[in-house]
C-alpha cells in the first residue's frame, strides 16, 4: 500500500480532493483542512523525516486519501442523520401539501433567518464598507498594511460565523473549519494567499448583498404576516364591537351589516399566512445555496 501513497503533502491533498469529488463542497473543505493540519503537524513533530516518510508512517492510523474520503462520507451521513429534525409525513393531496408547511421545521428556521437577516445584513454591510474605506484611507500610512490584513482575516472569520447561522437555521451544510494556512510558509506568502483566494472577495460581495436582501426578507415577512393576521382578526373585531376603530383611509374595512364578507376575510388571511410560510421555506433553500456558492472556497471543489 505504501508504494501507492503520495510522496508529498500537496499530492496527498490533491488525491484526497479528487477522492471527494461529488460530495458536499463544505464537507470537502473540512476534510482537506483536517488532513493538511494533521500531516503538517506530524511533519513538524518529526523534523528528521521527509514528507514521504511522514505520509507512510501515518497511513496506518490516518489512512490513504481514498480511505479518508470514505470515512468522511460515512461520518457525514451518520452526523446528518442524527442532527436532522424528523421530517413530516409526506402528503399527497394539494391541501395537505399546502397546510403541511406548518409542521415542517425548515419553515420556522427560514422564517427566523429572514427576520434576523436585516440585523446581520446591516452589520455585514457596515463592516465591509467601514473596513474597506478605512483600508483605503490608511493605505498611505504605515498602519495601513496591518489594518488591511486584520480586516481581511476578520472578514474570513465572519464568513465562518455566517456559515454556522446558515447551517443551523436553513439546514444547508456549511464549512466548520477555515482553509488551512501553513504556518511554515513565509508571512508574505500566507498574506498573499488570503488576497488571491476568490472566497475572500466572494465573502465581501455576499456581505454587501446581505443588506438589501435582509431588508427585503424582513419587510416581506413582517408585512405579509401582519396583513394576514389582520385579515383574520378583522371580523372578530367587528363581532366584539371594535369594528369602528379598524379603518383604512378613513373608511371602515367591513360593513357590520355585510357579514358574508367575514368568512372571505378569514379565508384570505389564512391563505396569505400559509403562502408566506411557503415563501419563507423557498427563500431559505435558495439563500442557503447562495451562501454556499459565495462562502465555500473553490479549492474544495
Amino acid at each position: 500500500m505504501n508504494a501507492d501513497l503520495p510522496t508529498t503533502i500537496p499530492a496527498y491533498l490533491d488525491r484526497l480532493r479528487r477522492a471527494l469529488e461529488g460530495c458536499d463542497p463544505a464537507l470537502a473543505q473540512d476534510a482537506l483542512y483536517d488532513a493538511e493540519d494533521y500531516l503538517r503537524s506530524e511533519l513538524a513533530a518529526h523534523p528528521g523525516k521527509t514528507e514521504a516518510e511522514v505520509i507512510a508512517a501515518v497511513a496506518g492510523s490516518y489512512g490513504a486519501p481514498d480511505e479518508v474520503a470514505d470515512i468522511y462520507r460515512d461520518t457525514e451521513v451518520k452526523v446528518q442523520t442524527a442532527l436532522r429534525a424528523p421530517l413530516p409525513a409526506p402528503r399527497e393531496s394539494l391541501l395537505g401539501r399546502f397546510f403541511g408547511v406548518l409542521v415542517d421545521p425548515h419553515t420556522y428556521g427560514s422564517l427566523f433567518y429572514m427576520l434576523l437577516a436585516m440585523a446581520t445584513g446591516t452589520f455585514y454591510f457596515s463592516w465591509v464598507v467601514t473596513g474597506a474605506s478605512l483600508s483605503l484611507g490608511l493605505a498611505i500610512l504605515i498602519i495601513g498594511i496591518p489594518f488591511v490584513i486584520l480586516f481581511i482575516g476578520a472578514t474570513r472569520i465572519l464568513a465562518l460565523v455566517e456559515g454556522r447561522i446558515v447551517e443551523v437555521m436553513l439546514g444547508e451544510r456549511m464549512p466548520r473549519r477555515p482553509l488551512y494556512s501553513d504556518k511554515g510558509l513565509p508571512v508574505l506568502q500566507r498574506i498573499g494567499a488570503m488576497f488571491t483566494d476568490p472566497r475572500t472577495w466572494g465573502t465581501m460581495l455576499y456581505f454587501l448583498a446581505m443588506l438589501p436582501l435582509g431588508i427585503t426578507y424582513f419587510t416581506v415577512v413582517v408585512v405579509a404576516l401582519s396583513l394576514g393576521a389582520a385579515m383574520i382578526a378583522l371580523p372578530f373585531g367587528h363581532l366584539f364591537g371594535f369594528g369602528e376603530y379598524i379603518r383604512l383611509d378613513g373608511f371602515s374595512l367591513f360593513d357590520p351589516s355585510s357579514m358574508w364578507t367575514w368568512p372571505l376575510s378569514i379565508l384570505a388571511g389564512v391563505v396569505l399566512v400559509f403562502a408566506t410560510l411557503h415563501l419563507a421555506r423557498f427563500v431559505g433553500r435558495m439563500h442557503g445555496k447562495l451562501a454556499k456558492a459565495m462562502l465555500v472556497s473553490s479549492r474544495a471543489y
